[in-house]
C-alpha cells in the first residue's frame, strides 16, 4: 500500500523517514490511527505524527479514508490558521506517516470537562473561530462531516485547529449547483439507509434518515458544539445510540435554566431539522447570517484578537499545561515495534497524585505493585482524592488508576472515565454528563487481553468488554487490572478482605 504523490504539497522537497524524528508519547488517536508527539532531529521542531498501520487499514477497508484525508489536507494547505497543517507524508514497509501541526493545548473537549463550561466571552470567541473555519471549508467545497469537540484542538496560543478529515467530503461543483442537499456519500452507489459517518451526539438528522450530508450538516454540528461549550453538556444524550438518534430526529433537547438567552437563540437557529432552514445554510454569501447574529455583536471579523482566558484560576491552568507531554532526551530517532512498546509501558501511578510526588515515586518505586499501599499512605491519598471530581462514583474506595477509555458497544464507541480502585472495583462514568454508567465485575475468572497498544479486552464470565485507550496505554491498563485481580484473587482463590498490604 502506497500513498500517491499526485498533487503533493510543494513544501515537500525531501522525503522524510522515521529516522528523521524522535517519537514521544501518544497524544491522540483517530478512528484507525495513532498520533505521536515527535521532534525533528534537524530542526528540533515539534510535530504531531499520525501513524497508520497498513495491515489494519487494508483489513478494515479504510484505504479510501486515508487517501481522502491526505487530499483534503493538501487542499486546505496552510492558508487558514484554523486547521492542522500537513507538512509531509512518508511510509515504510509497515506504516504510513502524516506529519501534522502539533496542537500543544490538546482537545476542546478536555477543556470543557476541565472548566465545566465556558463563559459567554469564550463561547462567543470560539464560535466565531468556528464560523470562520466553516467559511473557509465552504470556499474549498469541503464538508467535514465529523465536527465535534474531540476533533477541535488548541494550538500554543489557544486558537482552534480542526483535525481528522477522514470522514470529510469534497463536494463537486455540479452537485452544489444542482441541489444544495444532494446525495454526498462517498463516490459510488448511494449507501444503504442509516450507513453514515460521524459521531452519535453530533450527527445531523438528515444523515440519519437519508444518508445525505451537505454544508448544513456542519452547521448542525456547530450548534451542538456551541451548546456544549456554553453548558458543559451535549444537547442530545441517551442510554444508547438508538435513543440518541430518536431524540435527534424528533429534535428533543432542553436548555439548562441558566443558559444564556443570546447563545440559546443562536443554537436554536442551527438545530433545525430542515437543513436549508439552518442559520447560514441559504446565504448567497456563505455565512453572512451567522456573522450577523446578535451573539457576535461587536466582533471584528477581520481580526478576532487574542482568545479570552478560559479561566482565571491558575491551578486550572497548571493542570492544563501539565497534561502536555515532553519528549525524553535519551530517546533515539525512528520507530519500530520495540520502541512502540517502550513508549507505552509507563509507570502505573494514580493520576490523582500531584506531579512532584509522581516524579519521586517513579525514581524510588518503579517496581512497586499498584496495590502496595500502607495505611498511612492510604489515608493521605484518600484525603487528596476528595478534590477529584470523579471520587463521587467510587464509594469511598481509593482510586489506583483512572483515565478516559472508549468503550465500544453498538455503532459508536462511548468515551468513559474508568476508575480502578481497591475493593476491587472498576467503575466507569460519563465524563461529560458526570453520571455513573456501570462497573466491570471483578472475579477469579476475569481476564484481560491486550490486542495492541490501544485496544484491549476484559473478559468476564457473562460479557466481553471491548476497550480502546486514546492515549495508547492498553498494556498499562491490563497490567494494573491484573495486579488488582491477583491481590484479591491470588491464583483463583476466594477473594481477600478489603485490606491493605
Amino acid at each position: 500500500m502506497t500513498l500517491p504523490n499526485k498533487g503533493q504539497d510543494q513544501t515537500e522537497v525531501k522525503k522524510k523517514t522515521p529516522q528523521d524524528f524522535i517519537f514521544g508519547k501518544v497524544i491522540g488517536e483517530g478512528s484507525f490511527s495513532t498520533v505521536y508527539l515527535a521532534k525533528d532531529v534537524q530542526t528540533n521542531m515539534e510535530f504531531a505524527i499520525k501513524i497508520l498501520e497498513k495491515t489494519h487499514i487494508i483489513r478494515e477497508k479504510k484505504t479510501e479514508y486515508v487517501m481522502r484525508e491526505k487530499e483534503v489536507l493538501r487542499i486546505l494547505g496552510s492558508s487558514c490558521r484554523y486547521f492542522v497543517h500537513l507538512y509531509s507524508t512518508f511510509q515504510d514497509v509497515e506504516r504510513l506517516y502524516f506529519v501534522l501541526s502539533y496542537a500543544k493545548n490538546g482537545e476542546l473537549l478536555k477543556h470543557i470537562i476541565l472548566h465545566k463550561k465556558f463563559s459567554f466571552d469564550c463561547t462567543r470567541y470560539y464560535a466565531a473561530e468556528l464560523v470562520l473555519a466553516l467559511e473557509y471549508l465552504n470556499s474549498k467545497n469541503i464538508v467535514h462531516r465529523d465536527l465535534k469537540p474531540e476533533n477541535i484542538l488548541f494550538d500554543n496560543n489557544f486558537h482552534i485547529l480542526i483535525t481528522d478529515f477522514g470522514s470529510a467530503k469534497i463536494e463537486k461543483k455540479s452537485e452544489i449547483q444542482a441541489n444544495g442537499d444532494t446525495d454526498h456519500s462517498v463516490q459510488g452507489p448511494r449507501r444503504r439507509r442509516n450507513s453514515f459517518v460521524g459521531t452519535a451526539q453530533f450527527v445531523s438528522p438528515e444523515m440519519l434518515q437519508e444518508s445525505k450530508s451537505s454544508f448544513a450538516s456542519d452547521l448542525w454540528a456547530l450548534g451542538c458544539i456551541v451548546y456544549q461549550m456554553a453548558s458543559g453538556k451535549m444537547p442530545f444524550t441517551g442510554g444508547s445510540e438508538y435513543l440518541i438518534f430518536q431524540k435527534i430526529i424528533k429534535l428533543e433537547y432542553q436548555f439548562p435554566e441558566d443558559f444564556d438567552d443570546t447563545i440559546k437563540d443562536f443554537v436554536e437557529k442551527l438545530l433545525v431539522l430542515e437543513p436549508n432552514r439552518r442559520l447560514g445554510a441559504s446565504d448567497s454569501i456563505p455565512y453572512t447570517s451567522l456573522r450577523a447574529h446578535k451573539m457576535f455583536e461587536g466582533i471584528n471579523w477581520n481580526d478576532l484578537g487574542p482568545p479570552p482566558k478560559l479561566s482565571s484560576d491558575t491551578s486550572t491552568l497548571i493542570k492544563s499545561q501539565d497534561s502536555s507531554p515532553d519528549i525524553s532526551e535519551n530517546l533515539e530517532p525512528g520507530l519500530d515495534n520495540q520502541k512502540v512498546s517502550r513508549l507505552v509501558l509507563k509507570d502505573m501511578l494514580p493520576e490523582v497524585i500531584d506531579a512532584k510526588s509522581k516524579t519521586e515515586r517513579k525514581k524510588s518505586e518503579a517496581n512497586r505493585k499498584i496495590t502496595e499501599v500502607s495505611q498511612e499512605e492510604l489515608e493521605k491519598r484518600l484525603q487528596a482524592q476528595r478534590s477529584n471530581p470523579f471520587s463521587v462514583f467510587v464509594e469511598g474506595n481509593l482510586i489506583l488508576k483512572q483515565g478516559l477509555i472508549d468503550k465500544k458497544k453498538g455503532l459508536f464507541p462511548r468515551r468513559r472515565m474508568f476508575l480502578l480502585t481497591l475493593g476491587p472495583h472498576l467503575y466507569y462514568a460519563d465524563p461529560v454528563t458526570m453520571t455513573f454508567k456501570g462497573e466491570v465485575p471483578f472475579s477469579a475468572d476475569l481476564r484481560t487481553e491486550a490486542k495492541n497498544f490501544k485496544t484491549f479486552f476484559i473478559h468476564t464470565p457473562n460479557r466481553k468488554y471491548y476497550l480502546e485507550d486514546p492515549e495508547g496505554y492498553a498494556l498499562e491498563w491490563c497490567n494494573a487490572i491484573d495486579q488488582v485481580k491477583e491481590h484479591y484473587f491470588p491464583s483463583g482463590q476466594v477473594p481477600k478482605e478489603n485490606s491493605i498490604q
